[in-house]
């Protein structure tokens, strides 16, 4: 169980509110951009493992609490050693993508409440949880990484052809560009997206809905939709290993370098366009 205290921090980037025993709430709020770094690593497993274990918690909605970003990608200033040298999580994985496939299994039912750009890690946490709703107006979501020559490391290669096709996963992937929030749902990139005054009420509806289920009936459910459509984990494992191996390529060092004194990793149009901006390093 996470304790009280740890919710309550000030400097805790992830924030959990029990809105009761059965429904509960996690913000991220690591302001200005909600990056993901090698703190946030240990915050987001100890969310999990009480989600894993907790008796009573059936439903958990992800949320924002930074205007403008859901979550967004990897810290690129931090070590990569902070990131390697991790051991691994219960699954044998490296602990991102452990901590992304336990949220998938997890006894619990997962959303994604996406206002913001959910883009990098964000759109594979997104993409782990069990449903996905974004604000019409505000949400854009995308896997930027082979525009700067990575290969996205959290699993979205194995996630989401199952969700929306080989040709569009392909698209979204190679494409490396911005999707908002109605595009996205016409693909299933997300179940639905709402306009952004409705999307809040929505989630919490349906949130409270399945809270108000019988637990046992919920997990025995997703399980069994879990086994019908859920990647093996070597798909996860391979994509992860691309992902490190692609980060010390000089081709990748180069673009992220040129993005960096574009505007990238600071508030910014860089950040808040960075499709077009992943669009311009090559030409």
């Amino acid at each position: 169980m996470m304790s009280e205290n740890y919710a309550a921090t000030k400097a805790a980037e992830i924030r959990l509110a029990r809105r009761s025993p059965t429904y509960w709430q996690v913000t991220f709020d690591h302001p200005p951009l909600n990056i993901f770094g090698p703190e946030t690593i240990p915050q987001l497993n100890e969310i999990i493992t009480a989600l894993e274990t907790d008796q009573h918690v059936k439903v958990v909605v992800f949320d924002s609490a930074v205007e403008g970003f859901f979550l967004t990608h990897y810290d690129f200033l931090a070590r990569l050693e902070d990131l390697t040298g991790l051991p691994p999580g219960p699954t044998g994985l490296q602990p991102l993508p452990d901590m992304l496939v336990r949220l998938s299994r997890a006894p619990v039912v997962s959303i994604a409440l996406i206002r913001g750009r959910a883009t990098g890690v964000g759109s594979e946490l997104a993409l782990a949880s069990d449903m996905r709703f974004a604000s019409r107006e505000k949400a854009v979501l995308s896997q930027w990484e082979v525009g700067v020559g990575l290969v996205p490391g959290g699993g979205p290669m194995a996630r989401l052809p199952r969700l929306m096709g080989r040709g569009r996963a392909l698209e979204v992937l190679l494409g490396a560009d911005d999707m908002r929030g109605d595009l996205a749902e016409l693909y299933g990139y997300v179940n639905r997206s709402l306009p952004d005054a409705d999307l809040d009420g929505f989630v919490d509806a349906l949130a409270t809905r399945i809270a108000s289920f019988d637990k046992r009936a919920i997990i025995e459910t997703k399980r069994l939709v879990n086994a019908a459509s859920l990647p093996p984990d070597v798909e996860i494992a391979a994509g992860w290993d691309a992902c490190l191996a692609s980060m010390v390529r000089p081709a990748a060092q180069e673009r992220i370098k040129t993005l960096m004194e574009r505007g990238f990793h600071k508030p910014g149009d860089a950040e808040n366009r960075l499709g077009y901006y992943v669009g311009q390093l090559g030409r």
